[in-house]
């Protein structure tokens, strides 16, 4: 090594001083933490800023698929914190389907938790009740739907209100995991809270955050049973989506364990789950437009880039189709059966 730093014209108190350097730039810029977005309305939504409750609700549009009052979502982002673009862009599209939807926010904007550490369950059964009351929401039509820790969050949630009727969790968990911090400050205690109170959760069992921390936790998951959700509770059928080359976290595994859960308990609603073999973390959501360059990061978390752009384009007319009929009107259920 010293003699390659020779030719270079480097010396080894150099190096040091530029890795340290490099090092310190690394632990106070942090590139890896994503930016904190508050996506603005587009076209028909409104910004919802009130005590507890940030969000965009999009009243909804087109024919509904039924006459009269519309089916509800509530639509929830996944750890990257705030309300995004790619979120907000959701909404719009569920809105056009005659869907009105609430994209909330529930941390890292202002007035929220800056890590994700016990983050109140109260804040999603406020912005249910919210938009049960809006002008034009049919309240007994009621869905969440969630990605990633969203997705954990919304089967938490709707395992907890029977008045939620269907249930969307894209690339999910089945258990209630410890928190994280983005800059990896020690979070010690559970994703979510309930009167102040952590929710049961399973922990983190390797040192930091660099490589596959969930898969050797999940093997614990035996001796944390409370950590477990109950999805069984849920009152309607559940749509998992997963992409089996997940290396974010072990989102099929977990999903197959949400439905085995639900199948062994004879819910009596149904259980769907939709697991794609060559997509990754970014293979659920709305396909990707035609003739447009496919974003680098669509393989960052596991998949090729033609298998997540494949199952995406697979997963959301599937997901809409699951929607209208969970969220149909009750003397239009038996027609679509």
């Amino acid at each position: 090594m010293r003699k390659w730093l020779k030719r270079l014209g480097i010396g080894l108190g150099v190096l040091v001083l530029l890795l340290v350097g490099i090092g310190a730039w690394l632990w106070s810029a942090k590139p890896w933490i994503p930016e904190i977005e508050l996506a603005e309305p587009g076209p028909g939504g409104t910004r919802v800023n009130a005590p507890g409750l940030i969000g965009n609700f999009y009243p909804g549009s087109g024919d509904g698929k039924g006459t009269g009052a519309r089916p509800a979502i509530l639509l929830l982002g996944g750890s990257e914190g705030g309300l995004g673009s790619a979120t907000n862009g959701e909404a719009q599209l569920l809105a056009k389907q005659g869907f009105a939807v609430l994209a909330l926010a529930y941390y890292r904007l202002p007035g929220q938790p800056e890590k994700l550490e016990l983050v109140p369950i109260e804040s999603f059964t406020r912005a249910l009740d919210w938009l049960k009351t809006q002008p034009g929401v049919d309240p007994a039509r009621l869905a969440m739907m969630g990605t990633s820790k969203g997705a954990e969050a919304a089967l938490l949630v709707a395992s907890r209100r029977p008045d939620v009727r269907a249930v969307v969790a894209a690339v999910p968990s089945h258990m209630v995991w410890q928190g994280f911090d983005w800059s990896f400050a020690p979070v010690n205690t559970s994703s979510w809270s309930t009167g102040g109170k952590p929710v049961p959760f399973l922990p983190i069992i390797t040192v930091g955050w660099s490589g596959d921390v969930y898969g050797p936790a999940l093997k614990t998951a035996g001796q944390h049973p409370d950590a477990a959700i109950p999805v069984e509770r849920i009152n309607g059928p559940v749509l998992l989506l997963c992409g089996e080359e997940d290396s974010l976290w072990p989102s099929c595994p977990m999903a197959r364990a949400a439905k085995a859960r639900r199948d062994q308990a004879g819910s009596g609603a149904e259980t769907v789950l939709l697991a794609y073999r060559d997509a990754g973390h970014f293979g659920v959501g709305p396909p990707l437009a035609k003739g447009k360059d496919v974003p680098w990061m669509i393989t960052l978390f596991g998949g090729s880039k033609d298998g997540n752009v494949a199952a995406r384009a697979d997963g959301w007319p599937r997901t809409l189709a699951f929607l209208q009929q969970a969220l149909a009107p009750a003397d239009k259920l038996e027609t679509l059966k």
